[in-house]
C-alpha cells in the first residue's frame, strides 16, 4: 500500500440530490482534504445532475441508465425518487440481469484503473452485495442509509441476491443505534462488524444569516413530494392555520402519481406557496437562512441531515419523532423544536386511515406553536445544540470514517 490511501466509491444511483449522494460526495471532499486518493462508480440517468459532482471526470466511470448503457430508468432506494425513477420491485428478471452486468463491467474497469486499497459502498443493496462478490479480497466497508433496509422488506424475492455478498462486508457503518440494530436483526451481522458513523451537514454552507420580519412567517419543507415523508398531510395541517400568516417554500422533486397529489394540494393553498423543485445545495442554504421555521414530517428517514441544515441555519424544528431525530436532539431542552407522534404505520411508512386526522391535528398544533414564537421575535439559543451540530459536520463524521480506512488498509 502506498503512502496515498486509495478510496474507491460506490453508489448505485445518482450522486445528489439525495441523502446518500450529499454524503459520497462529502466522503470525497473530506478523503481529498486528508491526501486520500478518491474514484467514484455511480448510476447516472441521461439527464445528468443537478450538482456538479465534485470529483475530476478521470476519476470517475457511471452506468448510464435510460437510452444508454440501460434501456430503464435508474432504480432508486426510494420508490419515489427526487428524479424520473424506476423501482427495484418493478425489474424483470432479465432487468436484473442486465443492471448487474452492467455495474459488474464497470466496478471491474475502475479497480483495474484504480487498482483501491479500500472499498466504500454505499446501501446495504445489490451493487454492495455485487462489489463483495467481485471483489472479494480487498477491504470493503458499507455506509446503510436506511432505504436498503426497507427495500429488504419490499423486494422479499430479492432478499439472497443481497445477502450473498452483503453477510461478507467487513463492516458496516450505521446511522444511528437504532439503525445498528435493525441491521444486525435483518442481516445477521455481528453487532462488532457495525460501526455507527452517523452523517453530516456542510457547515460552510448552512449557517445562521438575518431573518426576515416574520410577517408573514416564512416556512421550508425540503425533501422529496411524496406520501412517506408526509407531505400531503403537513400541506392540509398548514391550509388550516389562518393566522398568523405564513408561506411555504416547497423544495424537491418527485415522481408519479405522489408528486402529482402534493403539488395539487399545494396549488390548492394559492400565492401562500411558492413550488421550488429540486435545487442545488447552495439554492437550498440561502432559503434556509431566510426562514423561520423547517418542517419535516416524514415517517420514514435514517438520519434526517436535512434537520441538521436548518436547525444550522438558525430554524425552528417540526417533525416527527422519529428514532433517528430523536437521537440527533436527544433530550436538549429546546422550545424552538417541536417533535410530533408518528401515527402508526402499516407497510413501514404508510400511516394507518384512522390515524391520519389526529396526525394533522396534532402537525396544526406544533406548526401554531412555533408560528407564534417566530411573531413574538422569540430568540433561538443555539448555544445548547452547539455541541450536537459540532459532531454532526462532515469534519466530525469523516474522523470516525477515517479511522475505518485506516484500519481495513492495514
Amino acid at each position: 500500500m502506498s503512502n496515498q490511501l486509495k478510496i474507491l466509491h460506490v453508489l448505485s444511483q445518482r450522486p445528489d440530490s439525495t441523502g446518500s449522494g450529499i454524503y459520497i460526495q462529502a466522503m470525497i471532499r473530506e478523503s481529498e482534504k486528508c491526501g486520500f486518493d478518491n474514484f467514484l462508480v455511480a448510476g447516472l440517468s441521461s439527464d445528468g445532475c443537478n450538482d456538479r459532482i465534485c470529483i475530476p471526470q478521470d476519476r470517475s466511470l457511471f452506468v448510464n441508465f435510460y437510452r444508454a448503457d440501460l434501456s430503464f430508468r435508474i432504480p432508486g432506494m426510494s420508490d419515489v425518487m427526487p428524479y424520473e425513477s424506476s423501482r427495484y420491485c418493478d425489474l424483470s428478471e432479465k432487468d436484473l440481469r442486465d443492471y448487474v452486468d452492467a455495474f459488474s463491467r464497470v466496478l471491474t474497469r475502475a479497480v483495474d484503473e484504480f487498482k483501491p486499497d479500500v472499498i466504500h459502498s454505499h446501501h446495504l443493496w445489490i451493487v454492495s452485495s455485487l462489489t463483495r462478490q467481485l471483489f472479494p479480497t480487498i477491504p470493503m466497508a458499507t455506509t446503510c442509509h436506511g432505504t436498503g433496509l426497507r427495500q429488504l422488506q419490499n423486494c422479499s424475492h430479492l432478499q439472497d441476491m443481497v445477502f450473498r455478498g452483503c453477510r461478507d462486508i467487513e463492516l458496516v457503518m450505521a446511522l444511528n443505534q437504532t439503525q445498528k440494530n435493525e441491521i444486525s436483526r435483518l442481516y445477521g451481522f455481528d453487532p462488532d462488524r457495525i460501526a455507527i458513523t452517523g452523517a453530516g451537514y456542510n457547515d460552510g454552507l448552512f449557517h445562521r444569516g438575518i431573518k426576515p420580519d416574520p410577517d408573514p412567517v416564512q416556512l421550508v419543507y425540503a425533501g422529496k413530494l411524496s406520501n412517506a415523508k408526509g407531505v400531503p398531510w403537513f400541506l392540509r395541517a398548514l391550509g388550516a392555520i389562518q393566522s398568523p400568516q405564513w408561506h411555504l417554500h416547497l423544495v424537491g422533486g418527485g415522481s408519479g402519481v405522489e408528486k402529482e397529489h402534493c403539488l395539487e394540494i399545494a396549488k390548492k393553498l394559492g400565492q401562500t406557496v411558492c413550488i421550488h423543485g429540486a435545487i442545488p445545495q447552495s439554492q437550498l442554504a440561502e432559503i434556509f437562512q431566510k426562514s423561520h421555521i423547517l418542517v419535516l414530517p416524514s415517517f420514514f428517514e435514517g438520519l434526517p441531515l436535512v434537520l441538521l441544515e436548518g436547525l444550522a441555519s438558525g430554524c425552528r424544528v417540526v417533525a416527527t419523532d422519529l428514532p433517528g431525530t430523536k437521537e440527533i436532539f436527544g433530550n436538549a431542552d429546546a422550545d424552538y423544536i417541536s417533535l410530533v407522534p408518528t401515527p402508526r404505520l402499516k407497510n413501514i411508512d404508510q400511516p394507518y386511515e384512522e390515524d391520519e386526522l389526529s396526525f394533522e391535528q396534532n402537525l396544526t398544533k406544533a406548526l401554531r406553536k412555533q408560528m407564534d414564537a417566530a411573531v413574538k421575535g422569540d430568540s433561538i439559543n443555539l448555544s445548547v445544540m452547539k455541541d450536537t451540530l459540532d459532531a454532526y459536520t462532515w469534519t466530525g463524521v469523516f474522523a470516525k470514517v477515517k479511522e475505518i480506512y485506516l484500519k481495513l488498509a492495514k
